[in-house]
């Protein structure tokens, strides 16, 4: 599965301890802001959420793109602590 996460973090300390979760977990940095894997299961992507959601805090700010996912692209956003997803049908 192909994903893309875009950070949009608080504060230095999130942005840092994001990079290095999402480099733990084999992703590149595409662009400044912009982290992408193509070799991810979606396990792998259950637990990097999990971790994700440990090192953020309210003012962070994280869009993440999937394909395929269950046939569809995915859209996942967290905002202000809550995870919302998007999916969206071919």
């Amino acid at each position: 599965m192909f994903v893309s996460i875009v950070l949009d973090p608080g504060s230095m300390d999130s942005a840092k301890a994001l990079a290095r979760l999402l480099q733990q977990y084999g992703f590149s940095k595409a662009q400044r802001a912009c982290w992408e894997s193509s070799q991810i299961s979606e396990d792998v992507f259950a637990k990097l959420k999990v971790d994700v959601d440990r090192v953020t805090d309210f003012y962070d700010s994280i869009r993440i793109y999937q394909f395929p996912l269950q046939g569809m692209f995915a859209i996942t956003e967290l905002k202000q602590k809550k995870w919302r997803r998007c999916l969206i049908k071919p």
